[in-house]
């Protein structure tokens, strides 16, 4: 069986090529990425899924009068397409209960500090100015609460003394990169399962 996967993005799209490279070289076995949805037109992420002939949508949101609408929208794409995962690769929206809920342990977000600790935006630069010594990243299931689903997988990084947002991002972003490939393999192959807050790794 094969598990299809839809992408929701609003940037660059890194997370998202991380995994299209996992795929195609055989990493992650028996999964197809079957489109990626952006709120933003001029999304880098859709000319990447172009490029490897995955089909880009753009849904602009201002054509709809609540987010539950374009959540109603969004969902309406995902069945459509017969989506057994969501992945959010930098998507900056945050999404209504009723998408999580009828896609629950299926959605999965990747965010550039180690929960709880700085969540939100601008994560590199919130644990610069506290001063943490180490930071990271955490893959975890969506859930109404911001930022705070069950967590799958943490990488961690030092925080160098010369280290600016902008370059702790750069350095995080590979771990990132590893950590989303290697989480989505483990979603694909059947060796997660959730336990309340706990998301355990089956051997």
């Amino acid at each position: 069986m094969t598990v299809k996967i839809s992408v929701l993005v609003s940037g660059r799209g890194t997370n998202l090529q991380s995994v299209i490279d996992a795929i195609e070289c055989g990493e992650i076995q028996n999964a197809e990425i079957t489109c990626v949805v952006s709120d933003k037109e001029e999304a880098f992420a859709l000319k990447r899924a172009e490029k490897h002939g995955i089909t880009g949508i753009f849904v602009n949101p201002a054509e709809f009068s609540s987010r539950q609408e374009y959540d109603d929208k969004l969902l309406e794409i995902l069945k459509e397409k017969e989506t057994d995962l969501v992945l959010l690769a930098g998507y900056l929206r945050i999404i209504s209960a009723s998408l999580i809920d009828a896609y629950k342990n299926r959605i999965i977000n990747i965010h550039p500090s180690l929960l709880p600790s700085f969540k939100g935006l601008n994560a590199q630069k919130q644990a610069i100015d506290y001063g943490v010594k180490f930071t990271g990243c955490t893959v975890h299931f969506v859930e109404p609460d911001l930022d705070a689903g069950p967590i799958i997988m943490q990488k961690i990084i030092p925080v160098l003394e010369n280290d600016t947002a902008d370059t702790l991002a750069e350095r995080l972003l590979v771990e990132e990169n590893k950590a989303y490939r290697e989480v989505v393999k483990l979603f694909v192959d059947g060796k997660l399962e959730v336990d309340g807050r706990s998301v355990k790794i089956k051997k």
